[in-house]
């Protein structure tokens, strides 16, 4: 994402204008947008036409409007994002108040004005505009006839392809169709590696399999790039680490990148960030309950006594088109970081914030036991009863 021009006031109205440059940027720019805000871009608007004659025709002309934003669209796997509004400033095709539909391309200005800019939404600017935050990670995780190839953005996991293959069982003393569709299905798997992953951008590409799937995967891969001259699989062989995952579906990459090999692989990544520190959230609350907390009012109690070590905060909450629920949230990030707490905006895209999501997106570890929270919850629920 690159910042053309920015201008705020001193009580952080004003507006910014950027130019995405990649389709993660799509996916920033969907965060940064909420009801109410104006969007001014240039869009497609479909004119009618009167000749000297009476006849009645129709152009379609690039025109730029701003729009008061009504409804926001955003497709994750296309990258694509559609914004709704009605027109709010003069022009001579569209009348005010006119409905219409931009969609935001990259490589295209667009300039968004808003009453108040806060912290999280500034903070997104920052990461987006930051050349280090683009997708360095890739990952095939597979089992038999089954293989995901993923993205790992700092902000998102992208499918980039899905083959799944049926192979037949061994028979005794027949093996031959089991092992032609194997390698019909390992085959395919390479072309989607080839076809979807930049090895200019990507530092890693993890392969994840129960059993012994990603050793004979890599074995035929290899072997087959040597045999054919892939120059492009070998120069970059240095950069495939095999690891153990559960299984061949895309939730089973969280696994993958728990692990210690990759966790060191990849140690300059958000994506690792996160996971690490579900991680240590999770065996925070089966080892030391009274120092984890989840759900927006305990973790706010926490923050009150100042005990938050580490926030957890999905960027879902972000969205909420309650300006005061939102509020809340920015108010509750803002006053963690006042407190020297480290704050982590997981991403609802990823595998960690989809986790995350289920614990209702925001959890905390704290720097010492809260033990007070839990005895109230308990006298709470007793006088209830």
């Amino acid at each position: 994402m690159k910042l053309v021009r920015k201008d705020l006031e001193k009580d952080n109205a004003g507006q910014v204008t950027l130019i995405p440059e990649e389709p993660e940027d799509m996916w920033h720019t969907y965060n940064l947008l909420q009801v109410g805000d104006s969007l001014r871009a240039s869009t497609i608007r479909k004119v009618q036409t009167e000749s000297s004659t009476g006849s009645v025709g129709s152009n379609r002309i690039r025109t730029t409007l701003t729009l008061c934003v009504e409804a926001i669209d955003f497709d994750s796997q296309a990258c694509q994002l559609r914004v709704k509004g009605t027109n709010i400033q003069e022009n001579e095709y569209v009348k005010m108040g006119a409905y219409h539909t931009i969609e935001l391309e990259p490589n295209r200005q667009f300039t968004l004005a808003k009453k108040q800019w806060d912290s999280v939404v500034l903070e997104r600017i920052e990461q987006a505009c930051d050349p280090a935050w683009s997708a360095d990670v890739a990952a095939v995780v597979m089992q038999e006839g089954l293989a995901n190839v993923c993205l790992v953005t700092p902000s998102m996991t992208l499918t980039r392809a899905k083959v799944e293959v049926n192979i037949p069982r061994k028979r005794k003393g027949n093996c031959s169709q089991h092992d032609r569709a194997l390698e019909r299905f390992y085959e395919q798997v390479v072309q989607a590696i080839q076809r979807h992953i930049n090895f200019e951008v990507v530092k890693c590409v993890l392969v994840a399999s129960p059993g012994f799937v990603r050793e004979q995967f890599c074995d035929y891969m290899f072997q087959q790039a040597v045999k054919t001259d892939n120059k492009l699989l070998l120069e970059n062989r240095s950069k495939f680490l095999q690891v153990h995952s559960s299984s061949g579906h895309k939730y089973a990459l969280k696994e993958a990148l728990c692990d210690p090999a990759v966790t060191s692989r990849l140690s300059d990544t958000k994506a690792a960030g996160e996971v690490k520190a579900l991680d240590d959230f999770y065996k925070m609350l089966q080892h030391e309950p009274d120092r984890a907390f989840y759900g927006l009012k305990q973790v706010e109690k926490a923050n009150e006594a100042m005990a938050i070590d580490t926030l957890l905060i999905s960027d879902e909450l972000f969205r909420h088109q309650d300006v005061a629920t939102r509020a809340r949230y920015v108010k509750l990030v803002d006053s963690v970081r006042e407190n020297m707490g480290t704050v982590r905006i997981f991403s609802s895209l990823h595998v960690s914030g989809e986790q995350l999501g289920q614990l209702t997106g925001v959890a905390a570890i704290l720097r010492f036991p809260v033990a007070e929270l839990s005895d109230q919850e308990d006298e709470s629920s007793s006088e209830e009863d």
